[in-house]
């Protein structure tokens, strides 16, 4: 049995199916090596280190810009090809189980962190801050998130944001001037403070674009656009025909981008490993790493594969193994969005998902499902909770729960897009939005982790999907057979006569000619 392992590992064929596979494992191992050789034997300047990941920073750049293409052709084509009630069935099944899992692992985040109690060994000012806290408003943040779903200029969208922010308001004071005296009264102590206390500070709410995909609102309007065109019939076959071409032409672009990627992860790893400065602060958040690593392991390794096995009945684990690739680009670059293009070659040529499925799910997937995300803000708040010494009942545990699901939906698909969603938790349960910089240090390397999960998370999904939709994309090969069958129209009259005539048309160019009226002519011509 072991030789005859050892003798498939070995053979030419797998080699040849897996040699990328094979290669960015390599590639990491040789990363983490160079790394840590160069940062204990060589002394690197800052703009040194920059150089040195030059080709890591490459790769990031190459896998960013396929994006954009990438999920305005899928999406657009994918819908069109669905009929709208298939496409409202597999969307509303796609959000179910997404909202499922994050919820799962949620629950599972608050479990861990309440059992281990990471940070009741510790205090707050034993740790030192790093960075600083972004400033975010919650109702504000969850307005700009809607706001988004809608942007007002399509190609704006494409490379920036909308996102508000508070500014304060300097208040002044008003002299009614109807009135015509002006009593002058004695300025004493007690007014002042009485003053004080009835002034209010008001703030105006700024509107302003930052840098980055609105990759919310290109969904929605790539979801409409796929199934107006879809409605539109023949008339839109142009454009399908259109968006699948440059789908087919951007997954040509994601199998050369492959070939450079076990370049770029060497330098990618080895220039995060130089470029921390501080490896004492993993000794002292060990315990709260940890809980969060064995949460995301439990999610992954027993709550996504139960429920792909319960609902699919098919071995989860190769399933997992055909979507090693993209797990293992989601480990290194830290972001779902970036790792988009190897989740699509990975589930459509290893697990041979069908493609009206995963060009549907998988960019939803990569902007609202973040199972990983979710159970880290979870784990992360209470900790901080825990370093307080601020005892969390059973409401506020809650909130945690429905804030961490929420705020996760609306986390970009960008590295430590985290640290913002964190604090909208943070502020839920009135803890202070800058103790955020307490786990800032050993976020990049749980940004990681928790990526990964997301990835399998939107992967697992795509079979879960495809199994519950699978009569009516079976109900949707059927009718396009019959179509392709029978192109022409068969029309049959009955006549006057009791005769059947069976009446053919057929389109040449811009003619029709009718057999039955080119008979009936030449019989006249003949009497």
């Amino acid at each position: 049995m072991a030789k005859a392992i050892k003798k498939g590992l070995l053979c030419p064929s797998f080699v040849r199916e897996n040699w990328l596979l094979l290669s960015t494992v390599a590639a990491v191992l040789l990363g983490v090596g160079i790394g840590v050789l160069v940062r204990e034997y060589g002394s690197l300047s800052k703009v040194e280190k920059v150089y040195f990941a030059f080709p890591g920073e490459l790769l990031m750049r190459m896998l960013k810009l396929i994006i954009l293409p990438l999920i305005i052709s899928s999406i657009i084509a994918g819908v069109a090809a669905l009929d709208s009630n298939i496409s409202g069935k597999i969307g509303l099944r796609a959000i179910v189980y997404y909202l499922c899992t994050t919820v799962i692992a949620v629950i599972l985040g608050i479990i861990l962190v309440v059992t281990i109690r990471p940070g009741v060994t510790q205090k707050a000012s034993e740790i030192d801050r790093t960075g600083s806290s972004p400033e975010v408003n919650t109702v504000d943040a969850l307005l700009d998130l809607i706001r988004n779903m809608f942007p007002e200029n399509l190609v704006q969208a494409c490379f920036q944001q909308y996102k508000t922010k508070r500014e304060k308001v300097k208040t002044t004071t008003a002299v009614d001037k109807k009135s015509s005296l002006f009593r002058e009264e004695p300025t004493t102590m007690a007014t002042t403070a009485k003053a004080s206390e009835n002034k209010t500070q008001e703030y105006k709410i700024v509107g302003m674009y930052s840098s980055g995909i609105n990759v919310l609102g290109l969904i929605v309007f790539c979801l409409v656009f796929g199934v107006v065109i879809g409605k539109m019939g023949e008339k839109g076959q142009v454009l399908m025909d259109f968006f699948n071409a440059l789908n087919e032409a951007t997954m040509r672009i994601v199998q050369i981008i492959m070939w450079y990627m076990p370049i770029g992860i060497v330098f990618l790893i080895a220039g995060k490993i130089i470029a921390v400065e501080d490896w004492e602060i993993f000794r002292k958040l060990g315990l709260y790493m940890a809980t969060v690593i064995i949460g995301l392991a439990i999610h992954a390794g027993i709550v996504l594969p139960l429920i792909y096995f319960i609902i699919v009945r098919k071995n989860p684990f190769w399933f997992a193994m055909g979507m090693a690739q993209a797990l293992l680009t989601a480990l290194m670059t830290s972001s779902s969005s970036a790792t988009l293009p190897v989740t699509f070659r990975c589930a459509e040529e290893k697990n041979l998902i069908d493609k009206r499925i995963t060009r549907f799910v998988l960019p939803v997937g990569a902007t609202i499902n973040m199972d990983g995300t979710a159970l880290y803000e979870a784990v992360a708040a209470i900790f901080i909770a825990q370093l307080n010494d601020l005892k969390l009942d059973i409401g506020q545990i809650v909130t945690i729960s429905v804030t961490a699901t929420a705020a996760s939906i609306g986390a970009a698909g960008v590295p430590q897009a985290g640290l913002v969603t964190m604090v909208i938790v943070l502020s839920a349960i009135g803890l202070p939005a800058e103790d955020v910089t307490l786990i800032i240090a050993v976020d990049w390397l749980l940004d990681r982790f928790r990526t990964t999960v997301n990835v399998l998370g939107d992967a697992f999904g795509t079979g879960v999907v495809e199994k519950l939709s699978k009569k009516e994309l079976e109900q949707m090969d059927v009718t396009s057979e019959v179509n392709i069958v029978n192109p022409f129209a068969l029309e049959t009259e009955i006549l006057d006569n009791d005769e059947t005539q069976a009446k053919e048309s057929y389109i040449n160019g811009g003619f029709a000619v009718d057999k039955s009226d080119t008979i009936s002519f030449t019989q006249t011509s003949q009497f």
